[in-house]
């Protein structure tokens, strides 16, 4: 526990020769100890102290390059052509350049992961003080802050411990950023290494940013069977004045749900929400709606059903102001990160500021959430009966009058990022038929880049949204609010079959929602790895994606399937800062059930992780730097990440070569031999084309060096029944993972045993594996 700031005054004191009065001494720090395991190697590492444990890593899984852009342009010297193996008037080559670029990426994820904290935080302790205790999950959670005690190296006890761990998280980020600068950082695998430093330290502050709101704020701590919450745009009862918070820094959203209830108003004002924000007035409290994820921004902000809009920070459209603009609906910006242009009326009186908003005024900029509450419910209370006109779609006369205007130039279609076939749906429109546009809707993701490419100024995207009305309004579902935090006792009861393979592993969906095919596909992945009895995670918008399709009895997967953290479990962590919680469940594993030393212990729980937690992370529609910063975190943990097909567009991938057989050598830690473990797992970073291709990877990258034989056999199961499935036969490297004979299923045994034989297969040694050779128990010779 740390306590700054502390002050001594004393009146007079008297020592043998002198006696002073009016002392006051002031001491800037104070440590107090509360946590009696020996603190570890790595207490607070900096850029360098991890950089052999990623040079192992990175053995393994080579980066490969598909650099967007041929030329470097971040400093006057250049513009430098960095093609055919040039280097630029610095010094630096194509591949230097393109990991420099994926660190810069991966600073500003962790930047905004670090000041959205730090925002957070600040206002938690003006309003609840230093001494606030943490509480993520009472008598169930011992280790409450598993990636601060691993990285940072202290057991935080109050709100105010975690100043420092921020003020540590800040000096790396300020110390990496400064590494990409012109003549510094010059080798590709250093930038690397630092690459893994930045996701660890976002981590880190996702962290400090999740428990602490959960304690302020009183969120479900770490309940596997947290109320349910109503999702999607028909949820909202539009008859009602509504607010609209968009982002991912809650406190506004708190304060007007707070303002609601001191004034009588719960029930007679909807509060809905779209992204994290959502997700976390969702576990606040029970009369927050989930509209959807980032991507339904667009079609519900032109819908006109929201009264005003309340934007914090992060993932917002830049254009916000403009679209809600044209339904004469007021922005408030309450975040110093997104002004949007507006006035700072933070001093005014609010009463003032909600009046000129409802006599027309477009926005304003009040930096203290205690006002936004009282502003953004006095404007909608004020704007609805005003607004009831702009509450509505166009009509259809207008959509096929439009539509005629269509010069079927395609413009549109080659704007879009899912190549839509726009066009098409515009000529039936015109012929009165809305079918085709209302079927697109399913696969946009809410860029409106069709809208801007259209020559005719065609609002393409409102006239998808008007085809699909009828489904709009009757989008309803269940989602599990998020939890928080993973029980220790749960991670007792599952760490041993994790470890051992018995369950196939853990599978997190995580991420945005720039889907290639719509958000169904996450919600189909979920269902088929929850329905084999792997444990299934999610945050953020993928969690609510898998909310959005129900079964014929018109359930969600949160309403079928348990919401513990065990085998079959589908498990809403929460949002984008609860991403925590699910590294956090991977470093408890070791240290709950393995129990290997945590404090500031990084690289031999990493290597246990790497080695013996099978997991991997899906963020099928990864989009931001954040999302890059999120899986780098998760790659210094050795844990696989897969991207969906718009996720080749970060442009660099971190790949194994399961032909070279010196790549997967492990230390057996009883011998100190070295031991062929097959290439578990294959990759650290992969982009997937189709859902098809990627269900049997995600079973495939679950298997690991430790797996029992029996562990082994049911990974194999499902990673070849997966593979039948899609390619019609076994995979072709599957004599790679077959260690003894005792691993293959028993129902497939003599299909599996002839294959091994044409490949000329032997048995291998199962190890006890690491890759540190100070974890080595005995040296045979």
């Amino acid at each position: 526990m740390v306590s700054k700031h502390v002050k001594v005054k004393v009146d007079e004191l008297k020592a043998g020769s002198a006696v002073l009065k009016n002392l006051e001494i002031s001491l800037g720090r104070i440590l107090e100890e509360y946590w009696e395991e020996p603190v570890g190697p790595t207490p607070q590492p900096e850029m360098t102290d991890l950089r052999e444990w990623d040079k192992k890593l990175l053995e393994k899984y080579r980066p490969l390059y598909m650099p967007f852009c041929d030329v470097c342009c971040l400093c006057t010297m250049g513009k430098c052509d960095l093609t055919k193996n040039k280097r630029g008037a610095c010094g630096l080559d194509m591949s230097a350049q393109q990991s420099r670029i994926v660190l810069l990426a991966c600073c500003i994820g962790a930047a905004t992961h670090t000041a959205h904290a730090r925002h957070l935080l600040e206002h938690l302790l003006d309003r609840y003080g230093r001494r606030h205790v943490l509480d993520v999950g009472g008598v169930n959670i011992e280790v409450e802050a598993p990636i601060t005690r691993l990285v940072y190296g202290i057991r935080p006890r109050t709100l105010g411990d975690l100043e420092d761990v921020l003020d540590y998280v800040e000096k790396e980020i300020t110390a990496l950023i400064s590494a990409t600068h012109t003549g510094q950082e010059g080798n590709n695998m250093d930038f690397e290494s630092k690459v893994f430093h930045a996701g660890m330290i976002d981590h880190l502050a996702m962290e400090v940013a999740d428990i602490a709101q959960i304690s302020a704020f009183n969120f479900p701590k770490a309940d596997p069977e947290p109320r349910f919450a109503e999702l999607g745009f028909g949820s909202v009862d539009a008859s009602k004045p509504v607010i609209l918070v968009i982002g991912h820094n809650v406190p506004p959203a708190i304060e007007i749900t707070r303002y609601l209830k001191e004034n009588g108003l719960e029930g007679k004002v909807e509060l809905c929400g779209l992204c994290c924000t959502a997700h976390d007035a969702s576990r606040h409290t029970h009369n927050a709606k989930i509209v959807g994820p980032l991507s339904w921004q667009l079609r519900f902000i032109r819908s006109g059903v929201p009264d005003v809009i309340v934007v914090d920070e992060q993932c917002i459209r830049a254009d916000t102001l403009i679209e809600a603009g044209k339904v004469k609906t007021p922005v408030i910006a309450t975040n110093g990160k997104n002004c949007q242009g507006l006035p700072d009326r933070t001093m005014d009186d609010p009463e003032e500021v909600a009046r000129t908003l409802i006599e027309g005024g477009v926005g304003a900029l009040i930096l203290d959430p205690v006002k936004v509450g009282e502003v953004a419910v006095k404007t909608a209370l004020g704007l609805a009966p005003r607004r009831e006109r702009f509450k509505v779609m166009p009509d259809v006369e207008e959509v096929v009058r439009e539509a005629k205007k269509c010069r079927q130039c395609n413009e549109c279609m080659r704007a879009c990022p899912n190549n839509l076939n726009i066009p098409k749906a515009m000529v039936e429109a015109a012929a009165g038929k809305l079918e085709g546009l209302a079927g697109l809707l399913d696969y946009c993701i809410g860029c409106a880049r069709c809208d801007s490419a259209c020559p005719e100024r065609i609002s393409i995207h409102t006239y998808m949204a008007k085809a699909s009305e009828k489904a709009l309004k009757e989008e309803r579902f269940k989602i599990r609010v998020g939890r928080g935090a993973i029980q220790d006792v749960e991670i007792r009861n599952v760490g041993s079959p994790i470890v051992l393979g018995e369950i196939p592993g853990v599978v997190a969906f995580v991420g945005c929602s720039n889907y290639a095919e719509g958000g169904r596909e996450v919600a189909e992945m979920a269902e088929e790895f929850a329905k084999r009895k792997y444990i299934v995670v999610a945050s953020g918008c993928a969690a609510m994606s898998m909310a959005m399709t129900r079964d014929e009895e018109g359930k969600t997967i949160y309403e079928r399937y348990p919401g513990d953290f065990d085998a079959g479990g589908v498990v809403n962590v929460g949002s984008c800062v609860s991403n925590a919680h699910i590294a956090g469940a991977a470093i408890k594993i070791a240290s709950i059930f393995a129990k290997r030393k945590l404090r500031a212990n990084y690289e031999e729980i990493a290597d246990y992780i790497h080695n013996r937690v099978g997991a991997v992370g899906v963020a099928w529609g990864a989009m931001s730097q954040k999302a890059a910063a999120i899986a780098s975190g998760f790659w210094r943990l050795g844990i696989p990440v897969i991207v969906g097909p718009h996720g080749f567009k970060y442009r660099r991938m971190l790949l194994g070569d399961k032909d070279l057989k010196g790549h997967w050598e492990v230390y057996d830690a009883r011998t100190g031999k070295k031991v062929y473990a097959g290439p578990t797992p294959e990759h650290l970073f992969y982009a997937a084309e189709s859902k098809e291709e990627v269900l049997p990877l995600i079973a495939k990258l679950c298997m690991r060096p430790n797996d029992t034989t029996k562990g082994r056999a049911i990974k194999l199961t499902h990673y070849i029944d997966l593979y039948k499935r899609t390619y019609g036969r076994i995979p072709e490297d599957i004599h790679l993972f077959v260690r003894t004979e005792a691993d293959i299923p028993i129902t497939m045994k003599d299909e599996i045993k002839s294959f091994l034989e044409e490949k000329g297969w032997v048995e291998t040694e199962i190890p006890d594996p690491t890759l540190l050779p100070r974890l080595i128990r005995r040296r045979v010779e």
